[in-house]
């Protein structure tokens, strides 16, 4: 039992050991606990998640944004219903020919007509249960909104009310987009439809083969290289197949606490929260399975119920560390102000939790049924495995640390100095499909302002209680007129009362750009600002006075998440490695990581693609999955360095043993986490496609040079000393798993 007891661990992981213990002891019972678990919280959080997701930027700004209060007063004022959805629709004759008197008004007769019938949202096999679907059935709102001045075709503005993440909403739109489209050709006219309903359906639309595909592509990747390492059917599947239970739990478990605590979600959390799941779900099943089939090489004495226990609960110190840096970073969102993120970084916490649960529970469970069958067909167990990569990069970094230590400095500098000139992108259009509303869009565009169906709102809401007239507020419109990029100053509209104003402003930029934006916040606030009347307040709003007030609150969050999120980090490592040094070396090596990662993505889109420039959101997201996700490979290497320099013997051995026997795991995970990220990089979205890229970079750059180079090689420069001011407590001998310092090892190597 030498091999097990060395595995010991410290008083103050009893409830670690606990967990574990009672999984390995009970094993079917965890197993058939979380499959009822996991399937009735995915099929519940598929059906529910529309109900906790809101599609609208402006709607997590906080109200003392100057759009959130133009958004609260149209609302208030003017009933403009937050899920309300305009598709601009364009009808023109088929011959091309201009619009005559007759065409116009069969178009308001057939418009007319169309908003009289009721249409009945279609059944879909998509989102979880019927029964639990909220129905989307109601009577479009057609309504005429304007004819171009060559007469070339006419506008009609069609409102449906929904949120347009959900799958029953877009259907019922693709009835409305066809009955439109039918009724309209019966009357030789030709329909386009565009607006951010018609364009995200389009979009779905065009990407849902590539989709599949992607995602086909990925499972099979991740398939194919645990085949490759583990020679195995069930450590090819068995891991994904659990990871996809508890990722459809996890999913449901930050659905209910939405419900619960009335929380709206963004319409990308769950896609986030997939990737991550996938990643560090594999990742951390991973882990324990290369120190499962160590021990059980090791030791074929031994039962393999009791391996699974004793390995489960080594490994689990490790990861729950490793899982609490991600629960930390992500947590730390919860004091951003920006909505968005407010939100996402709960979900996203909630989520690792059960995770984590999960791989101290399921997994130590799973390992315990299936023992050395995991490994079936596989002889590994049988033979000690040849050297290979994993020794010879042990060695290297034992015999010449310095070296290794300046070439991964070198490397990582030269990438960091990509960094010279970023900029922010804060431009949300431009996917990589020509969808049908774009072009729409395009035609509509070359006869009117690009802003035409997505305009900027100013609203003035009288404070001295004197009712508003369109004399009083005159001298408002002409000035906006005479902003540069203001295409159209549409009419004042008065509320019922006459104590709010609205006036529409078509600008001459795309309402998405970041010519809008900069248009918005600077000029268009400025006389704004100017002009507005005594005794009124004014706020702008519209998509463009929105993407304004995001970016200056994501400038704000930065400045408070990093330095929290660095501070929990710090402290968690500094728990785990029991040491003030450690902690600091980790710290700065995952902050070198961040940095290159950043460089390379800049020099990658904006220098090499010639892009605007990287997408605002992407430092932050960079820093919680490149700092969090890559710190679980450093907490790995250095907890196995900690185990390792307990032995006795030189320190530099004890870093080429870690190295060898941690390197196939940390190698394996890194891949199948970047893989994850890295799907998506095939998405339309410019930004979606960024952060897959930047992600999946930041995870390679810290599993393969940050953990099996720059830390080891510190910690062989460092010696014992790395664990200042406390030292690991050394013990009389070798653990009988432990083969010799000199001995060629080749554990997991990823092609034997």
């Amino acid at each position: 039992m030498a091999a097990i007891a060395a595995l010991h661990s410290p008083p103050e992981d009893n409830v670690i050991r606990a967990l574990t213990g009672f999984s390995t002891r009970n094993p079917w019972k965890v197993i058939a606990l979380w499959a009822v678990v996991g399937i009735f919280l995915s099929g519940l959080g598929q059906a529910l998640l529309f109900r906790v997701t809101q599609s609208q930027a402006g709607d997590f700004l906080p109200s003392t944004y100057d759009s959130a209060a133009a958004l609260k007063i149209a609302e208030e004022r003017f009933g403009v219903d937050p899920d309300a959805n305009a598709v601009t629709v364009l009808v023109a004759r088929t011959d091309g020919k201009p619009l005559t008197g007759a065409d116009e008004r069969t178009i308001g007769a057939v418009a007319e007509k169309l908003g009289r019938r009721h249409v009945t949202m279609p059944k879909s096999d998509e989102g979880g249960p019927a029964f639990l679907a909220k129905d989307y059935s109601q009577t479009p709102r057609f309504s005429p909104a304007m004819v171009a001045p060559d007469r070339g075709f006419e506008l009609l503005s069609v409102q449906l009310t929904g949120n347009v993440t959900d799958p029953g909403l877009q259907n019922l739109y693709r009835t409305v987009r066809d009955d439109t489209r039918q009724a309209f050709a019966e009357e030789d006219l030709r329909t386009g439809f565009t607006g951010g309903l018609a364009d995200m359906v389009d979009t779905v639309d065009a990407e849902k083969t590539t989709t599949i595909v992607v995602g086909i592509l990925m499972v099979g990747l991740i398939v194919l290289i645990n085949v490759l390492v583990f020679r195995s059917v069930l450590a090819a599947f068995v891991p994904l197949l659990a990871v996809a239970l508890v990722g459809g739990a996890a999913s449901g478990a930050v659905v209910g606490v939405a419900m619960l605590t009335g929380i709206k979600l963004d319409p990308g959390t769950p896609s986030i929260i997939n990737v991550v799941l996938i990643g560090i779900g594999v990742d951390y099943f991973l882990f324990l399975l290369f120190r499962f089939r160590e021990q059980l090489r090791a030791r074929p004495d031994l039962p393999a119920r009791t391996v699974s226990g004793e390995v489960s609960a080594r490994v689990g110190i490790a990861i729950t560390s490793a899982a609490l840096t991600i629960v930390a970073a992500f947590a730390t969102l919860g004091i951003a102000t920006f909505g968005q993120f407010r939100v996402l970084g709960p979900a996203v916490a909630v989520s690792v939790l059960v995770m984590l649960v999960a791989n101290l529970t399921l997994t130590p469970a799973l390992l315990a049924v299936t023992g050395r069958k995991m490994f079936w067909p596989s002889r590994a167990l049988a033979h000690e495995p040849r050297p290979g990569m994993s020794a010879r990069v042990g060695d290297l970094v034992a015999r010449r640390p310095l070296a290794v230590i300046v070439a991964s400095l070198a490397l990582l500098g030269a990438l960091t100095a990509g960094l010279t000139g970023i900029r922010m992108d804060f431009g949300q259009g431009g996917g990589a499909h020509k969808t049908a509303a774009a072009t729409t869009a395009a035609e509509i565009t070359r006869a009117l302002p690009a802003g035409v169906s997505d305009p900027a709102t100013v609203y003035v809401q009288a404070t001295d209680h004197r009712p508003l007239t369109t004399g009083r507020l005159a001298a408002l419109p002409t000035a906006l007129a005479e902003v540069k990029g203001v295409g159209k100053v549409g009419t004042t509209v008065l509320d019922d009362d006459r104590t709010a104003a609205r006036i529409d402003l078509y600008l001459t930029a795309d309402s998405q750009s970041a010519q809008a934006r900069h248009l918005v916040a600077g000029p268009l606030r400025d006389a704004v600002a100017r002009h507005t009347p005594a005794g009124t307040e004014a706020h702008v709003g519209g998509t463009a006075a929105i993407f304004a007030d995001v970016s200056t609150a994501v400038d704000h969050d930065l400045a408070i998440v990093f330095p929290v999120a660095a501070v929990l980090i710090a402290l968690i490592l500094l728990a785990l490695l029991r040491s003030l040094l450690a902690p600091a070396v980790l710290m700065i090596a995952v902050s070198l990581g961040f940095a290159a990662t950043l460089g390379a993505s800049t020099l990658f889109f904006q220098h090499l693609l010639d892009k605007p420039g990287v997408n605002f959101v992407l430092p932050l997201v960079l820093f919680l999955f490149v700092v969090a996700l890559g710190t679980d490979y450093n907490i790995l290497i250095s907890d196995r360095i900690r185990e390792e320099m307990a032995h006795p013997g030189p320190a530099r051995a004890a870093v080429a043993r870690a190295v060898r026997h941690t390197a196939p795991a940390i190698m394996t995970a890194g891949i199948v986490l970047a893989a994850s990220f890295g799907s998506l990089g095939v998405n339309a979205d410019p930004s979606t496609q960024q952060i897959g890229f930047a992600t999946a970079l930041g995870i390679l750059l810290s599993a393969f040079v940050l953990s099996l180079l720059l830390v080891p090689a510190l910690a062989a420069l460092l010696g014992r000393g790395i664990w200042w001011p406390l030292r690991p407590r050394r013990e009389q001998g070798h653990h009988a798993a432990e083969p010799p310092a000199e001995q060629p090892y080749r554990d997991g190597d990823l092609v034997h």
